[in-house]
């Protein structure tokens, strides 16, 4: 790939303050905290208040970035979104970020990749200030999964939690931070993972049609840890890279279970592997922001660190990124 421009200045997260708890599930499902930890790797997720929309989470992850770098975010010239859930299908939620931080002049894009969004957007966002079109990019990833999942069904109620992670990327003069790209698409496969719209069928297939996220778990798992071991190795290849020279994998957490597998068959063993989804729950394209997150305050991630990035998801569709952490530590 051309070399990169664009550097990251600066992060944040934010979660809802209400936490679903699995013994809270017990109450609501034939379920039990047990066989939730066993199956998913979960204890814990947010969720978003009843007039709390995914801009607002949004919002609130720009002013946690804006309060731990003291970032300027006015100048930013353009704003991608990715999301899943968006409050209205326009006007787009990146303008709901527009309206409630008052950017006086930016553009504004909502991307819907599900659980790859976050990595479409960063790979965007590189494109974009590389190529000298825009100097100063706000990435975001967020979601409000609770909106959309029916907890009546015990297979997916369980899963899913809510929250948000804001990236700011940047022009440098000096070599960028993004060392490789990847992306793909196996769209056969988009009834397995959907929430319907205008449409009541897919592939000839009928759809359920009630608003709520429908998902074949065991499908997605099967795709999941066939493809990710297999295109991970692609991309460090990509890179020009060995998998001892990635310091820190961050798949999309979608299911604990699920990374263990996929780290058992390669290239990057679990040990260095970054999730979220024990407290956090699945929150799509938010996930891998928050996991971000946890391994920064943890002090794990490090200032010079290569990461891997893997977003996986509805489409059926996946996004990777090699990069160089050059975000500043924090004391």
């Amino acid at each position: 790939m051309n070399q990169s421009k664009a550097i990251i200045t600066a992060f944040g997260t934010y979660v809802p303050e209400r936490i679903l708890s699995n013994a809270d599930l017990e109450k609501m499902v034939d379920t039990s905290d047990e066989w939730i930890v066993q199956r998913t790797g979960m204890r814990e997720r947010r969720i978003a208040d009843e007039n709390q929309f995914v801009s607002d989470l949004a919002t609130k992850a720009v002013e946690d970035m804006i309060g731990r770098y003291q970032v300027n975010v006015n100048d930013v010239d353009m704003i991608l979104f990715a999301t899943s859930t968006p409050e209205y299908a326009f006007p787009s939620s990146a303008s709901r970020v527009q309206a409630n931080l008052g950017i006086p002049h930016t553009g504004v894009l909502d991307l819907n990749a599900a659980c790859a969004g976050f990595t479409y957007g960063m790979q965007m966002a590189d494109s974009l200030v590389t190529s000298g079109m825009y100097r100063k990019v706000l990435v975001i990833g967020a979601e409000t999964l609770s909106k959309i999942t029916d907890y009546t069904d015990r297979t997916t109620c369980v899963l899913f939690g809510d929250g948000a992670g804001a990236f700011l990327v940047e022009r440098s003069a000096e070599e960028g931070d993004f060392i490789a790209a990847i992306s793909g698409t196996h769209g056969e496969g988009g009834v397995h993972l959907y929430k319907s719209g205008l449409s009541s069928e897919m592939n000839g297939l009928p759809l359920k049609v009630e608003g709520s996220l429908v998902q074949n778990g065991r499908e997605i798992y099967k795709w999941a840890v066939r493809m990710i071991p297999e295109q991970l190795s692609h991309l460090i290849t990509k890179a020009e890279l060995e998998p001892e020279q990635i310091d820190w994998f961050v798949p999309h957490s979608a299911n604990m279970r699920m990374i263990e597998a996929v780290c058992e068959r390669g290239p990057i063993p679990l040990e260095r592997t970054l999730t979220s989804m024990e407290y956090r729950g699945n929150t799509s394209a938010a996930s891998i922001p928050l996991a971000l997150q946890l391994a920064v305050d943890e002090g794990k991630l490090k200032h010079g660190q290569r990461v891997a990035l893997f977003g996986f998801g509805g489409g059926l569709t996946y996004s990777g990124l090699v990069l160089k952490w050059s975000v500043p530590d924090r004391d």
